[in-house]
């Protein structure tokens, strides 16, 4: 009888070694998180760099405000256009872009899902970013001012977009062991960088700075409730990283051996809530359309101030104010709106949904590509021919513009 029970027990033993190697081995793959499948985290080719023909294209995507895809229906579309609509206008949108422009890098600033309209948030996060995602491309998200209404924290938020593939966001500086830990505010405030161009003296130097920023969401100032704002500890983390740069390159003229980085090289910037200086354009000349007013915070914590005294930022992109699209100039540097992009956010009937453009080129030497010479932008609509619009120059190394 006890070597009866010891076969049983054995071949017991055996069955269930055997549905854990089948477990393991055959549909561990198909395991899911919510819906969504668990897979490593696919990156993107790095570092990023301009083209071999000099070019450096960044598609900027503003206020998606996905909610819960074919179910979310639009708002502020012609009755003639409301049937079937939903946000999968919104990604079809985006995918049109991806395949009209072909960027080397895609910026999303902000309110990219509608956290009241977003049964899960890390499920909807997962649908809005699926066209990037597949196409393959870097990019790189802030959060705005209602992507944190759904289920996740501003943390978690920045935390799940992080990983999620070709991604190079970040939720904050990351700590360098060599220096003291960055104390900030927000989550997802984080710089990249872009190398010149494949077999160039700069193919290792970087030319292009990206500076991203949290502007948060909503605060309370002397009992009034107003919208966030980019604090002091984020404009002193951006200053020590702009003078961190300034510094190698005056440490890299020390040594004959060294390549020089350019002497000029420029930075762009990108934050969901604009600054109140923004107000101002309103009475100066602007490229585009100022069709409501500026929502930004009560609190003006100097951030233009910030970056003229920093010299490197030549342009700003933001979002948050859907049907505003323009850009205007504030003391040599440009504010530029990217327009609402999605369907479940609040726009005008009538006027297409859009996204920007920004385009960075090098300079041309005698045998080689320089470093950045000229930074353009322009704006597409979701219209029958993906209309290109507004174009203009936002700094020439040559003008200053």
């Amino acid at each position: 009888m006890e070597a009866l029970n010891i076969r049983y027990t054995f071949l017991y033993l055996t069955f269930v070694f055997a549905i854990i190697y089948l477990l393991q081995t055959l549909i561990s793959h198909k395991l899911i998180l919510g819906r969504q499948p668990i897979t490593l985290k696919q990156n993107p080719h790095l570092p990023l760099r301009f083209s071999s023909d000099g070019i450096f294209k960044i598609l900027q995507v503003a206020d998606m405000h996905f909610g819960n895809g074919v179910v979310t229906r639009c708002r502020d579309v012609l009755p003639s256009e409301l049937d079937g609509c939903s946000d999968l206008n919104t990604t079809r949108f985006l995918r049109r872009l991806i395949d009209e422009e072909r960027p080397d890098f895609v910026a999303f600033t902000g309110d990219n899902i509608f956290g009241t309209s977003a049964a899960d948030a890390a499920e909807s996060l997962f649908e809005v970013f699926g066209p990037v995602m597949e196409s393959r491309l870097p990019w790189a998200a802030i959060l705005g001012n209602h992507d944190q209404e759904s289920t996740m924290t501003r943390e978690e938020l920045m935390t799940l977009i992080s990983l999620m593939d070709y991604s190079v966001s970040q939720i904050n500086p990351a700590e360098d062991p060599s220096s003291p830990a960055v104390d900030i505010d927000g989550f997802g405030n984080y710089y990249l960088r872009v190398n010149g161009a494949p077999g160039s003296h700069l193919a290792n130097s970087s030319i292009l700075s990206l500076y991203f920023l949290d502007s948060g969401d909503r605060a309370t100032v002397n009992g009034r409730r107003t919208y966030g704002w980019i604090k002091e500890s984020q404009l002193r983390w951006l200053r020590g990283v702009s003078q961190g740069f300034e510094g190698q390159k005056r440490d890299s003229k020390q040594s004959a051996d060294l390549i020089l980085p350019p002497a000029e090289t420029p930075a762009l910037a990108f934050f969901h809530i604009p600054v109140p200086e923004v107000r101002q354009l309103y009475f100066k000349e602007i490229v585009g359309q100022f069709q409501e007013a500026v929502a930004c915070s009560a609190v003006n914590s100097g951030v233009l101030q910030t970056f003229v005294s920093m010299g490197d930022v030549k342009a700003v992109f933001m979002g948050h104010d859907h049907t505003n699209d323009f850009c205007g100039n504030l003391d040599g540097i440009w504010f530029c709106y990217g327009g609402g992009c999605g369907y479940h956010g609040y726009g005008r009937a009538g006027w297409p949904r859009r996204a920007r453009i920004i385009l960075a080129e090098l300079g041309k030497g005698e045998r080689a590509w320089t470093g950045v010479k000229r930074i353009r932008t322009w704006k597409r609509l979701d219209d029958e021919k993906m209309s290109k619009i507004d174009e203009q120059v936002l700094w020439d190394l040559n003008s200053s513009i």
